[in-house]
């Protein structure tokens, strides 16, 4: 910990305010739960261009306002042209949780046809205003989170040269890649032996806060991991995404030691065709190193198969500390496409 508070570190911070009107924007405005349909227009059709093979769910959006951490009143603006028409959304996130550090994720799109006329600096800008202003915030309310590190994220397509320039001239640095990767199901999928003293089951409902501990288990000393928080754990497991049937827990004793969850967005089919997303994959540090992992993985990539999809996508560090990146070599999947992820300390 700093032997300087937060609200010391931050230094002066000010109020965002509304950007001025400007070319493509007649108006700017914060959010409401009647926007949800014009967030995930300006999401969707900048998914198309950036990023093609998968499509921001609109029930994504939608589970965002239910979450009491986030206040979309103060936390979401959204741009509007002369017509009344959504043309850029940015949603500033401060993670509930004040176990090590606090952490904001910005995140956001200028719809395609408005780019290049500086709609995204104006955006960025009161982003990251919105930003300063939550963790002062949080410093102020408890003087147990004003003594903790702080960081501000935002992700970055590679080719995303636009943003990577705006957040470095706000003082964001690339600290990290994730990579995309694909696995073609059609392709023999390598058998693993089974490992004894453990048991195999799909997921299911019963096991959700079981699930939920593996993962904050597994994923601690994961580069920029935060432990997942019971509310927007049960939104993930119990949404209409996730395929009990194509996930796969290793079980020791009945406790959860491993796992592999997916989901399915057919919104995303018209691009790669059938394929399901993998969600998560871990091992509880306990159980590290004998193998759990790969056996979870082709256990759920033999069921995604069965099922008829045709290609299985998951994401992953490029330096992940577990090695799985040439895990997942071994497994079948290639590199697709990457994001850096930019980040502001204090």
């Amino acid at each position: 910990m700093s032997e300087h508070t937060l609200i010391e570190r931050l230094g002066a911070v000010s109020d965002p305010v509304l950007p001025a009107e400007q070319a493509g924007v007649a108006r700017w405005r914060t959010a409401s739960a009647d926007d949800i349909d014009a967030i995930h227009g300006v999401l969707a059709a900048a998914d198309r261009v950036d990023h093609p093979t998968w499509t921001t769910p609109r029930e994504e959006v939608a589970e965002t306002f239910e979450l009491s951490h986030i206040d979309h009143g103060r936390d979401t603006l959204i741009g509007f042209d002369a017509d009344g028409a959504a043309v850029a959304v940015g949603t500033v996130t401060l993670y509930p949780a004040r176990d090590e550090r606090l952490h904001v994720h910005l995140s956001g799109a200028v719809h395609p046809e408005h780019r290049g006329r500086g709609i995204g600096s104006a955006l960025f800008g009161w982003q990251h205003e919105r930003a300063q202003q939550q963790l002062l915030e949080a410093s102020t309310a408890d003087a147990a989170a004003a003594a903790l590190p702080a960081e501000i994220q935002i992700y970055a397509a590679e080719k995303d040269a636009a943003l990577e320039r705006i957040a470095e001239g706000h003082g964001y640095r690339t600290e990290r890649w994730f990579s995309t990767m694909h696995r073609d199901l059609t392709q023999p999928i390598p058998g693993v032996e089974a490992i004894p003293g453990i048991e195999l089951v799909p997921y299911s409902a019963d096991r959700a806060e079981d699930a939920r501990q593996a993962r904050n288990d597994a994923f601690r000393d994961h580069w920029g991991s935060l432990p997942s928080q019971p509310e927007r754990w049960q939104q993930f497991i119990g949404g209409p995404f996730l395929r009990p049937d194509l996930c796969t827990l290793a079980l020791d004793g009945g406790r959860i030691v491993a796992f592999c969850l997916a989901s399915v967005n057919e919104d995303d089919f018209a691009v790669l065709g059938p394929n399901a997303y993998i969600d998560l994959v871990g091992v509880v540090r306990s159980h590290r190193g004998r193998g759990l992992a790969p056996l979870v993985i082709a256990t759920s990539l033999a069921a995604m198969r069965d099922a008829g999809l045709g290609v299985a996508v998951l994401d992953v560090d490029t330096e992940s500390p577990t090695g799985a990146n040439a895990l997942y070599g071994a497994l079948g999947f290639t590199a697709y496409e990457k994001d850096r992820v930019l980040v502001l300390r204090y």
